[in-house]
Order: structure tokens, then sequence, then C-alpha cells
């Protein structure tokens, strides 16, 4: 009987499944990486806002305490954001005609709050508590980013689920002594991880890493 197929179909088989195996591959790690870039996340991507509030200005120079500004934060889910009359307090006192504060001085007169640009925002189907990782020891610059440093806010991190899970999975690398959760010149000790497995057992941390924890 004749040979139906030449000698380097097997050749050009094998070629085709490698290179179709490596494609499919290559495809999936473009998307992975894709997903995970600046592009999609934003993260280190300054955001317009109405008012060019500068965190670096007020918190690190003038050491503005998180908590006079975000309110909620040791209570609440929800940090809060300033109502206009907190800006209002210093405000009408200071840079009273700065064109730049106009927002600032017309929301006041108009009781209308301003519309923030969301920076760091989460998905609708992801519950997180600004309160619970607060009274646990972590703070603020942990997932923020350094605060003090920024003259337009932008997110520090993806906080996509792979993210959130690597300190779930291994609370003692980034928890901390509890007063120092709202400080943004903290720096993590050299031997962070011991110090972070004698917090994680006198702060009661649990490893939480059901799904239920995060999507309710």
């Amino acid at each position: 009987m004749a040979q139906i197929f030449r000698h380097s179909t097997n050749l050009i088989s094998r070629l085709s499944i490698y290179g179709s195996a490596f494609i499919i591959a290559a495809l999936g790690y473009v998307v992975y990486a894709v997903s995970g870039s600046s592009y999609m996340t934003d993260v280190n991507v300054a955001r317009d806002q109405p008012v060019p509030f500068s965190h670096k200005h007020h918190v690190g120079e003038l050491g503005v305490d998180c908590r006079y500004c975000h309110t909620s934060v040791e209570e609440s889910s929800f940090a809060g954001l300033p109502p206009t009359q907190t800006c209002m307090t210093c405000h009408s006192q200071i840079w009273t005609k700065a064109p730049i504060l106009e927002p600032v001085r017309a929301s006041y007169r108009d009781d209308k709050s301003i519309e923030w640009t969301r920076v760091n925002a989460l998905p609708d189907f992801v519950y997180f508590n600004h309160s619970i990782h607060v009274a646990k020891g972590v703070g603020c610059t942990t997932c923020h980013g350094p605060m003090q440093e920024m003259p337009l806010t932008w997110a520090a991190n993806t906080l996509q689920m792979s993210w959130c899970l690597g300190c779930h999975r291994e609370p003692e690398k980034y928890v901390r002594p509890k007063e120092y959760v709202f400080s943004v010149t903290y720096e993590a000790p050299a031997n962070q991880v011991e110090l972070g497995r004698k917090l994680v057992k006198e702060y009661k941390i649990r490893s939480l890493t059901d799904c239920s924890t995060c999507h309710r």
C-alpha cells in the first residue's frame, strides 16, 4: 500500500503541537501581565481631582494625621472623605483667595459636596473593612503606600485578590504595633517576621483565606 503521508509530516505535526502550546502559554502570560500592569490597575498613576490636594504637603510637611480627614477609619468599613467644612477649618484663615481653592470655597458657599475621583476602588462584589484592619495593626501605608510623598494621590498597590491574599496568608510580614498604624514614617524592622508573629498572637489575628471573608 502506498504511503499516504510523507516522513516530514511527523516533524510538522510535532512542531504544530508544540508551537500551539507555546503560543497559548505566551498569550496567557501576556493577558496576565497586562491585567497586572498600570495600564489596567492605574498603579502609580496620579488621578486628576477637582482640587489638586497634596498629601505630600498636608501629611508629609504639615504632619496632618490621617484621622483628621478620614474620620471614620477606626469605626467603619469606609475610611470616609472629609466634608468641605473640614477643609475650611484651615482655609477660611489661610490661602483664602487662592484661585486653586475656589472649588472648595464654592462647595462651602453652595453647600454642595466636591465630587472627588476615587483612587483606591474595589469592585462591588468585594467587601473590605478599614476598621478591622486598623484594629489588627495594619498600617495605612501598607496598602496605600507612601502618602507623605504624593503631591497628587495615586494607587500604590493593585488591591487585586492575589495581592490581598499575600497578606492574609502571612500577616506576620506586614502587621505593626498598633501605636504606629497611622505613622507614615514607620519602617519595618529587621526582625519584622519575629515581631509580626508575636503581634499576630497578641492581636489574635487569624489567617482568613476562605472566599466568604471578602465575597459576601
